[in-house]
């Protein structure tokens, strides 16, 4: 599997070899098939699957429908994500597997609370449609993201001599 989409995303590479580098290429391949399948996987969750209502009460607190959905792709996409990240995207990376792991989950972490404040921000006081304001955190988180995979969770540290 990992040779084919090597192969496939290396393909289309091509066009954009002197605008950037070959992983710079892989990592927004590879994140924005990732992330399209979140907003999709989001999507059906808040509209099919919890009927844009609040779910259920945690701790007294209210868990709205929007809120919820982030949580319901979470729950695919961080190990596609991880995965496509560690075997496509930063395979130099010298770390073991489990630090990788822990560093992901760190990031994602972050990466959540980023997504949680700007979604309840864009729906709850800017008032714009749940989809829409996703997209638009997305667009935010994904920068941070590229940058911090890149130089913390899936570094190539300088072997020892």
């Amino acid at each position: 599997m990992r040779t084919f989409i090597l192969m496939v995303i290396d393909f289309f590479y091509r066009p954009f070899a002197k605008l950037m580098p070959l992983q710079t290429f892989r990592y927004l391949a590879c994140g924005g098939g990732n992330t399209a399948l979140d907003i999709f996987l989001y999507w059906v969750s808040y509209r099919f699957l919890l009927d844009e209502k609040i779910v259920y009460h945690l701790l007294f607190i209210p868990v709205s429908a929007h809120i919820a959905a982030l949580f319901m792709s979470l729950a695919v996409t961080f190990p596609t994500g991880f995965f496509l990240s560690k075997y496509i995207v930063f395979t130099e990376s010298n770390l073991r597997g489990r630090v990788q792991l822990v560093r992901y989950f760190l990031l994602v972490s972050i990466c959540i609370c980023l997504n949680y404040g700007f979604m309840k921000l864009f729906v709850e006081q800017f008032h714009i449609y749940p989809t829409i304001a996703k997209i638009l955190t997305t667009l935010f988180v994904v920068s941070f993201s590229y940058l911090t995979q890149k130089k913390f969770t899936f570094r190539a540290e300088a072997s020892a001599k």
